[in-house]
């Protein structure tokens, strides 16, 4: 298994692919240099293979590159950003955080 992901703005989504099947997606909806996670999920037929989380740390990783704002309004994206703090919790604005019960330092 080759798992890729891919955004896909014509659908503000982001795209986990295992080879060349699509696998699941993680919406977003962009508004100026903020994108806010509304949506996440992975087909049954390729669970427990941690996909879900390749996704999410792809999408995060792809927003720190284009100097996006965070808002995980997504659980799944918040709970990827809550058990990785000091790799994740900087994309979300500091004002922001309290909202999705995010603390305000690593520290």
């Amino acid at each position: 298994m080759t798992a890729t992901v891919r955004d896909n703005p014509a659908k503000s989504r982001y795209e986990v692919y295992d080879d060349d099947t699509l696998a699941g997606f993680s919406a977003y909806k962009l508004t100026g240099d903020t994108i806010a996670f509304t949506h996440t999920e992975v087909d049954r037929a390729f669970g427990g293979r941690g996909l879900a989380r390749q996704l999410v740390a792809a999408e995060l990783d792809d927003a720190r590159r284009r100097g996006l704002a965070v808002l995980p309004f997504c659980p799944y994206v918040r709970k990827v950003i809550a058990e990785n703090l000091d790799t994740y919790l900087d994309l979300v604005p500091q004002e922001k955080r309290d909202r999705f019960d995010l603390p305000h330092s690593t520290g």
